[in-house]
């Protein structure tokens, strides 16, 4: 059975596709216009196909992990070369790999850099403990406000 008889017939207006995926109308142009995304047309509409709906989602989990769209570009166009998608999976693997050492090293910098930051505000409480303990309160309420905003809890103003 050819992957053709596989696949739905049904189509996707651009509306749908941006309600499914969370994203705008400008940023499917966008992947329109760098060649990613081919949409038919009926007239002035768009109309995406099951393919296109594949690839967007493609696209926006490839962003989502950090993949310049060039990358992106890359893994699609390997995309029914007749090989059972081997070039793609081997291109993605490779890919992925690469990023996954990125995001190791960033997270490495960011432990270090979180080390820096924690030995340096003890250092100041320290410091504001024996000059100015008036300021103190202060830096803690920073500290709390600053913690909140990282959970993505925003304190109403009354509690401040």
């Amino acid at each position: 059975m050819t992957s053709e008889l596989r696949r739905p017939a049904r189509t996707f207006t651009i509306r749908q596709l941006c309600r499914e995926f969370q994203t705008t109308p400008r940023a499917l142009r966008f992947y329109e216009d760098k060649g990613l995304l081919s949409p038919a047309r009926q007239g002035l509409n768009r109309v995406y196909s099951y393919k296109d709906r594949a690839r967007l989602q493609l696209i926006l989990r490839g962003k989502r992990v950090g993949l310049a769209l060039a990358e992106i570009r890359e893994i699609l166009e390997l995309y029914g070369k007749g090989d059972g998608e081997a070039a793609q999976n081997a291109k993605a693997l490779r890919k992925f790999r690469e990023r996954i050492i990125a995001l190791e090293q960033q997270r490495e910098d960011i432990g270090h850099a979180l080390d820096i930051l924690q030995k340096a505000c003890s250092t100041l409480e320290e410091q504001l403990s024996r000059v100015r303990p008036d300021l103190l309160p202060q830096a803690e309420e920073y500290d709390r406000m600053v913690r909140a905003r990282v959970d993505g809890h925003h304190e109403p103003a009354f509690m401040r």
